[in-house]
Parts: structure tokens; C-alpha cells; sequence
């Protein structure tokens, strides 16, 4: 679990940005769906995974990670609300690669 030191757990260095798992959904696809946003949630990441390749590669998913600003898009609404939400809540129960 980590401190809540809020300098050190949102970034890993000058290049990426922190982003918090804030939804994860399935399909009847095998489709697994995953949004990390940034802790204010005002800019998230969409990643989409097959689960069988996931289980395939040992893929883990973590509480954050640290993304290439240019891939995050700008969150509109009342879902930028729920994913800070979110994002402060994972940020206060798991340490970055904490497997969740």
C-alpha cells in the first residue's frame, strides 16, 4: 500500500504520467476494457485486451501506469468526477504495480 505521498506516486519521470485503473468491464466478446486516468481524472487511457491473450502472455494488471501524455485523451463531464474518484481510491489502497 503506499503513503499517499502524492509527488512520488504520480509520475514515474518527466516523460510519462501517472494514471490510475478507474474501470475495468467485460463483453461477450472475451473483450477486457480498461481505463487508467490521470488523479485530478481529467485525461484517461482506453486499453482494450482479448482475455485469452492476456492469460496467454501472463499479462498483469496493475493499479497504474505510467503513459505517454499523447495517448490520453481529455475526459468530459460527470465521468471526470467518478474517475478522480476512482483514481484517488486506487491511489490509497495500492502501491503502482500492485497486481489489482
Amino acid at each position: 500500500m503506499t503513503d499517499g505521498d502524492s509527488s512520488a506516486s504520480d509520475a514515474a519521470d518527466a516523460d510519462t504520467v501517472r494514471a490510475w485503473l478507474v474501470e475495468r468491464s467485460y463483453d461477450d466478446r472475451n473483450l477486457i476494457t480498461l481505463v487508467y486516468a490521470t488523479p485530478d481524472g481529467e485525461r484517461a487511457l482506453r486499453k482494450e485486451i482479448a482475455a485469452t491473450v492476456m492469460h496467454q502472455r501472463g499479462t498483469r494488471i496493475t493499479a497504474a501506469i505510467d503513459a505517454d501524455p499523447t495517448q490520453l485523451a481529455p475526459v468530459d463531464g460527470e465521468e471526470r468526477e467518478r474517475y478522480a474518484t476512482e483514481a484517488a481510491r486506487m491511489r490509497d489502497r495500492y502501491d503502482p504495480d500492485e497486481e489489482v
